[in-house]
């Protein structure tokens, strides 16, 4: 079996094409012109070249593969909505409509925000409703699903559609950001942060990704992915902050910060900086993101393998020889 594996060089990617090539498949990963792929080579992946929101760089792509993988996207929490449309709905469609009729499954790696963002979570399932919320992240991944249950109702494509919840491990976001911001100022509580963290490993995600690809019963479902871990964003930040010898500060009221990440989005939109903080930020650390994960359990087989204080030793590693 071959793999085409999208943004194979990017955090999730780096986890996932090793774990495939150890599985026995053939990974053939796309990167973006000019991106050093020396580490991918070296562990026997084919590399081939393309800018995913152009439709000509595509074409080819997907010859001889048997299952795409379709993990690249623009993961940061601010900018313009066409930056969000143009990384993820638009480099979907592109790559859909080559891969529709030639490749038996595509994998999409959506997100718990396309869900909706700053609701509560807890306990939904993969077939109860989805909102639109205005925040160009989720939005669009929810977009790019919609656009993948389409062409699987036309007959084109089989897919399976995975929404992870807060990936972490050395390198993710929500390590290097979260980070960034105790360096560089206080970093606040969201109603006291007694909210699950709703974390998810990336060893296990990817755990869960590769059942979900090769499995013939994962086609054309949803499956959501969220460790069995019972960490608040309370825990999580003090052991994270502790790792630099940072704590968080003061908790801010959801209400005053949502609204408050709605100004600065606004503010600092037009000179073009990343705000103090946005409504994405505070939509995943202010509400309870612990979605149903009884589907991958029962039909994939999957469960957390990593635990929590197994997953902050490999951050804690990382932290000390990134920022020594």
């Amino acid at each position: 079996m071959k793999a085409l594996v999208t943004g194979a060089s990017g955090f999730i990617g780096s986890s996932l094409c090793p774990l495939l090539l150890e599985r026995g498949l053939e990974v053939k990963a796309a990167a973006l012109p000019g991106e050093d792929v020396g580490r991918l080579r070296d562990q026997g992946m084919e590399v081939c070249f393309g800018d995913l929101s152009e439709r000509e760089s595509v074409r080819g792509l997907a010859d001889g593969v048997d299952v795409v993988f379709h993990l690249a996207g623009r993961v940061v929490d601010w900018g313009p909505r066409r930056l969000f449309y143009s990384a993820i709905f638009e480099t979907t469609r592109n790559l859909l409509e080559e891969c529709a009729g030639k490749v038996p499954r595509f994998v999409y790696v959506s997100s718990v925000c396309a869900i909706g963002m700053g609701i509560h979570l807890k306990g939904w399932k993969e077939d109860y409703g989805t909102t639109r919320t205005g925040i160009p992240y989720g939005d669009a991944k929810l977009d790019a699903e919609r656009l993948l249950w389409e062409s699987q109702g036309r007959g084109e494509i089989e897919v399976t559609v995975i929404r992870p919840a807060n990936v972490i491990g050395p390198g993710s976001v929500w390590v290097r950001d979260i980070l960034d911001k105790f360096q560089k100022s206080p970093l606040n509580l969201i109603d006291g942060s007694d909210f699950s963290a709703s974390l998810i490993c990336v060893d296990n995600l990817v755990e869960g990704m590769a059942l979900a690809g090769t499995m013939p019963e994962a086609g054309g479902k949803t499956f959501h992915f969220r460790d069995d871990w019972d960490v608040t964003w309370k825990q999580y930040l003090t052991d994270l902050g502790a790792l630099i010898g940072k704590k968080p500060s003061f908790s801010v009221p959801f209400r005053l910060a949502w609204y408050s990440g709605w100004y600065f989005e606004k503010a600092f939109a037009p000179l073009k900086l990343r705000p103090p903080f946005t409504r994405h930020t505070i939509g995943i650390m202010g509400r309870n993101l612990d979605i149903d994960n009884t589907r991958a359990k029962d039909e994939l087989g999957w469960s957390t393998r990593v635990s929590y204080p197994e997953a902050m030793d490999k951050i804690g590693s990382w932290v000390r020889e990134t920022l020594a």
